[in-house]
């Protein structure tokens, strides 16, 4: 892997195949265990050229929009799934071509096209997302459930009577989180929608499962899964993001120049707020290769992106060795809510897109240039 992190162009993300690889095999562990369907949640990780390799493992994917169900459909073609809080009348002929269940938001948005599903000489399943009113999230802009929330029904506003039609219920609470959390939650779901899951044919419970990370207790998920379907005989879903792409991929980047202003500040080609912006948004510390926290080793430096943005910055990192121009840095967990959330602002270009592989070696799969940034101006 450090012939590819050396011969990459930089910025670049570099997805690893092989830990791609592990993490499907831990997900279709999971399936094989419990029947339980897995989808690749596209808000989380949209990398088409590893849907190939992913559709060997799990069932389809879940989208948030029309253009990811297309991607879905078009790329990967297993099981295409949708939510949103709300859908845009003109895309909808074009959502029911694509997709195989669709879950609304609300009793209202279902009554609104309902008649289109109806008639749209396919088979596709109707689900309605419940809000339980329950979530151990901390932070509130990752918080579904938080005071007001608009998204998912809750108790007191559920419609029995408009359930015909309807084939499951969904609920999505979570955000990188153990199964223990997912255990608290279901007694929350059964408690006060038990009543309606017996009438249903699927229950989905959503994304934010952290099920490949080393500390994840797998057992209890299986507990989980089989409680629906032990207690109700309903089929079980399941829509991880982080889950497929957890640490499996990297941001190399490179120092450009080295300035001083209280502390020494090593400017990148790379940036948080365009090409890693949960950095900001969370916020988070991404780990670096070889690097340390701040004075844990000789050199500590201020890491800082090439925008105008004052708070374009990474973090403060150490290192064993002065940082000059022309090092390459390379950022771990840079798989998801990277490539799918980037942005061109300032006019800097995205990152390169590459694939490793013992076998192959290092393939870079796409390069952006000037005509992407003027394509989506105008």
């Amino acid at each position: 892997m450090n012939s590819a992190f050396k011969s990459c162009p930089t910025p670049c993300y570099v997805v690893d195949e092989g830990l791609l690889e592990k993490n499907l095999k831990i997900l279709h562990s999971v399936q094989e265990r419990t029947g339980c369907s897995i989808l690749l949640a596209l808000k989380g990780f949209s990398m088409f050229s590893t849907f190939p390799l992913i559709g060997k493992y799990l069932k389809g994917i879940t989208a948030s929009s029309l253009f990811e169900a297309r991607l879905g459909y078009e790329k990967m073609g297993k099981e295409v799934h949708i939510y949103a809080p709300a859908y845009i009348e003109e895309d909808f002929d074009d959502i029911v071509k694509y997709c195989d269940h669709i879950v609304f938001n609300s009793f209202d948005q279902w009554r609104k096209y309902k008649d289109k599903v109806k008639n749209s000489g396919k088979k596709i399943e109707c689900g309605i997302r419940v809000n339980p009113e329950y979530s151990e999230i901390k932070t509130p802009i990752y918080n579904p459930c938080y005071k007001n929330s608009r998204l998912g029904v809750t108790l007191s506003n559920f419609r029995p009577d408009e359930l015909d039609g309807i084939d499951g219920l969904h609920f999505h609470t979570m955000c990188e989180q153990n199964s223990d959390t997912l255990e608290r939650t279901i007694k929350i779901v059964d408690e006060k929608f038990g009543e309606y899951i017996k009438k249903m044919k699927w229950i989905n419970m959503g994304g934010g499962h952290h099920i490949t990370r080393p500390d994840y207790d797998i057992e209890t998920l299986i507990r989980c899964i089989m409680f629906f379907r032990d207690k109700y005989g309903v089929d079980v879903y399941l829509e991880p993001g982080e889950a497929i792409a957890l640490n499996t991929g990297f941001l190399v980047a490179k120092v450009l120049d080295i300035v001083n202003n209280g502390m020494d500040i090593a400017i990148l080609d790379t940036s948080a707020a365009c090409h890693m912006p949960d950095v900001l948004e969370m916020p988070y510390r991404p780990e670096i290769i070889g690097a340390g926290k701040p004075d844990e080793k000789k050199y500590t430096y201020r890491l800082g992106g090439l925008t105008c943005l004052a708070g374009d910055v990474i973090g403060d990192y150490s290192f064993d060795e002065p940082l000059k121009p022309g090092d390459r840095l390379v950022f771990c967990d840079m798989a998801h809510y990277t490539m799918v959330k980037n942005n061109m602002f300032n006019g800097v270009n995205l990152p390169s897109i590459a694939l490793y592989n013992e076998k192959d070696g290092l393939r870079v799969v796409r390069k952006f240039g000037y005509e992407d940034y003027c394509s989506r101006l105008s």
